[in-house]
């Protein structure tokens, strides 16, 4: 029974590359249209001021926060239901499912408390009563109603994980669609919608995440997939919930880092350097690089089941297959970012900047931070691997190296010694460096005693 299963699920039988295509490419697309809700958002958002566009760039790491727990928690799922339809075990692989679909549920009621008290937060980088307005008026809206990512990003994970990335990048599409269409009419006032402004922008966004939601639930309920969601396993079972928080927790602390990572450079830039140019051109280019590595996140995150399923069903040449290809594809991709980003780096930044207040500092930034995307590509590549085969903590060092602990204290002294923001963005280089010279020697080892010794396995 357990090898009649094995052989239904593409993962373990189709050719690596077609599969790797097969998978990655909806992914692909999926993200960058996900990619495309925040830059839209921007876009607009600046039409109405820099001021405005500083109040939702200061806003942001909370909502990359929102999205670290879905991810992770995510990540922790589709690493567990990957390793038992792996195994064959299909019945496990439905409580983990089910019960990470209601770990997602508590995450998003917790978000929602915190989104009513969420004024202080914005104290602690301006004391702008307007900026402070806005910025509460964006992210409250964006924290109370937020379940609609929790639970989109949760269904698109389960059908990963069955390798059916085609119907999670119809629930991504859909939503970033709405969103797109509804931003300017909410922002604006346009046809029977009132000017909203910035809490336009952020009820375009949800009803976009909720309709998103509610095609993903559909899609994961009413059609036949090996993986049967119930209620019964919504009662939460401490082992599964283990296992999918030992990698879940690994991944959300390595996503939460991006969180704090922009906050303390919205830190740098606020309280010591006193540019609230430096925090609008963080914000944007933050965003804009989304476009960039969504399509890296999309290939690595189809190479994640890839791989998982393949270390499940132990086998090598499969996983080792897919993941020399993995990093070919990154490579290829981050390549295309950095040379985009050093040509036309002037005509992207003046989309976002109505008033000329931020394209010097944005033509720099992204001229100097995007040096380090092909050495993200294999940084990210090696995370992922870790996440795959249970090794979460490896991750999550790797992210913690990338994007703290060598990232802030490099801006911070670039910022003392050099007093200028332009330095400052020096610290990714630096920091990407350390990162993936570090994920080298760990996957080396590992490589050496877990992935070598499996057997050959099926064809690729």
């Amino acid at each position: 029974m357990e090898e009649n299963q094995k052989s239904k699920n593409k993962m373990g039988v189709m050719p690596v590359g077609k599969l790797l295509a097969n998978m990655a490419i909806p992914m692909v697309i999926s993200m960058l249209v996900q990619a495309m809700y925040n830059v839209v958002d921007s876009y607009f958002v600046a039409k109405i001021s820099t001021d405005a566009l500083t109040a939702i760039s200061l806003a942001y790491p909370i909502q990359m926060l929102m999205i670290a727990v879905a991810i992770g928690t995510s990540v922790g799922m589709n690493s567990y239901m990957s390793r038992k339809l792996g195994e064959g075990n299909t019945e496990a692989a439905s409580k983990g499912a089910s019960n990470g679909l209601c770990l997602l549920l508590l995450s998003a009621i917790v978000f929602a408390i915190f989104g009513l008290v969420i004024t202080p937060f914005f104290r602690l980088f301006t004391d702008d009563p307007q900026l402070i307005e806005m910025g509460v008026d964006y992210l409250e809206i964006c924290m109370v109603f937020g379940l609609g990512v929790f639970i989109q990003i949760g269904c698109e994970r389960i059908l990963q994980s069955m390798g059916k990335t085609g119907l999670s990048m119809v629930t991504q599409l859909v939503g970033a669609v709405v969103n797109i269409i509804l931003d300017p009419l909410m922002i604006f006032g346009i046809g029977p919608f009132p000017e909203m402004g910035v809490a336009g922008a952020a009820y375009a966004t949800v009803i976009g995440q909720w309709i998103g939601m509610l095609m993903a639930l559909a899609l994961v309920f009413f059609k036949e997939h090996e993986v049967k969601i119930s209620f019964k396993n919504f009662r939460l079972c401490g082992e599964t919930v283990r296992e999918i928080y030992r990698v879940g927790i690994p991944s959300i602390v390595m996503q939460s880092i991006g969180s704090i990572m922009n906050v303390g450079m919205n830190a740098i830039f606020s309280r010591i350097l006193m540019s609230n140019a430096g925090i609008a051109t963080f914000g944007v280019y933050f965003k804009v690089q989304s476009i960039v590595f969504m399509p890296l996140f999309g290939v690595t995150n189809a190479s994640m089941s890839i791989f998982a399923y393949n270390y499940g069903a132990r086998n090598r040449l499969r996983f080792k297959k897919a993941w020399k290809m993995t990093l070919c594809v990154t490579a290829i991709i981050m390549s295309i970012g950095t040379l985009l980003f050093q040509l036309f780096p002037q005509q992207i930044v003046s989309l976002f900047d109505s008033e000329g207040k931020i394209t010097a500092e944005g033509i720099a930034a992204f001229r100097i931070i995007s040096l380090h995307f092909p050495i993200a590509a294999a940084s990210i590549t090696i995370s992922v691997t870790f996440q795959a085969i249970g090794h979460g903590i490896k991750s999550m060092f790797m992210s913690i190296l990338r994007q703290l602990v060598v990232l802030l204290p490099a801006a911070l002294v670039l910022a003392l010694v050099f007093k200028s923001v332009e330095a400052v963005w020096w610290c990714f280089v630096i920091a990407e460096f350390s990162a993936v010279t570090f994920g080298i020697i760990s996957l080396t080892k590992i490589w050496r005693h877990e992935i070598e010794p499996m057997p050959d396995g099926a064809a690729v």
